[in-house]
């Protein structure tokens, strides 16, 4: 049985696989999932010795059962579950014209998936006893900043926000800490078909750190949560914007 075991949903892409690749640098066993097939994600394994991946729609009840299941039969614990998995609208529309059909999309995968997730996986690390164990959120700045043309993914930041708040409170008195990461602008595959609109906005100093966030930023954040280095902080937020958010004059 490995020493430590860390999940993280969407993990074979993007921020992910930047929180993947810092974890596996800490000693952890790695249990990668996502939609793709596991043949699609093998030059990412190859990255990542010992990592096993389940493929696996957090949306689905069924498949979140399984990819438990999974972990537990080929890894035989938990320590970490990161909730990263997420996806953005698939055409973005004002929220006087958004359909229902994006934005249950949205909520199934990026709220409802997570939080029953996150259910299910504290009752197995709860019945493995003591230990450092946590469960990391990862959202976005779009849970405060409002987008009027992507509304249905604002609310589902919204909602992982205060559901990291109702996890932290109640496994508080079993240790197992509960935060939310809140990236900005991260250079990823989901935000490169809006590069170039980043790219003036960051030049035009809408950032104090005048740069693109990298998935390995998030990364790093991350570790610092799973080793416990940042102790007596359950359901903090920790906001990795570049200083997008920071009120200023």
């Amino acid at each position: 049985m490995p020493e430590k075991v860390a999940l993280v949903t969407g993990g074979t892409r993007g921020i992910g696989l930047g929180i993947a690749l810092k974890l596996a640098e800490e000693g952890y066993t790695l249990a990668l999932s996502g939609r793709r097939s596991a043949e699609q994600v093998q030059p990412v394994l190859k990255q990542i010795p010992g990592s096993i991946y389940i493929a696996a729609d957090v949306a689905s009840a069924v498949d979140r059962q399984h990819l438990l299941k999974t972990v537990e039969e080929k890894l035989g614990r938990l320590d970490v579950l990161v909730n990263n998995a997420g996806v953005a609208p698939r055409v973005r529309a004002d929220i006087l014209e958004a359909g229902e059909e994006s934005f249950d999309e949205l909520i199934a995968t990026n709220l409802r998936g997570p939080y029953f997730l996150t259910q299910a996986a504290a009752k197995w690390m709860i019945r493995q006893g003591p230990g450092l164990r946590s469960i990391i959120n990862v959202s976005s700045v779009s849970a405060t900043v409002a987008s009027v043309n992507r509304g249905d993914y604002c609310i589902s930041k919204a909602g992982i926000a205060m559901a990291t708040r109702l996890w932290a409170v109640r496994l508080a008195e079993y240790g197992i800490g509960v935060y939310e990461v809140r990236p900005g602008i991260i250079e990823t595959d989901m935000t490169g078909g809006v590069k170039a609109k980043y790219d003036a906005l960051i030049e035009g100093g809408i950032l104090l750190e005048k740069r693109w966030g990298q998935p390995g930023d998030v990364g790093s954040a991350v570790a610092v949560l799973a080793r416990g280095d940042l102790p007596y902080a359950t359901g903090s937020v920790l906001v990795l914007d570049g200083g997008l958010t920071l009120a200023r004059l």
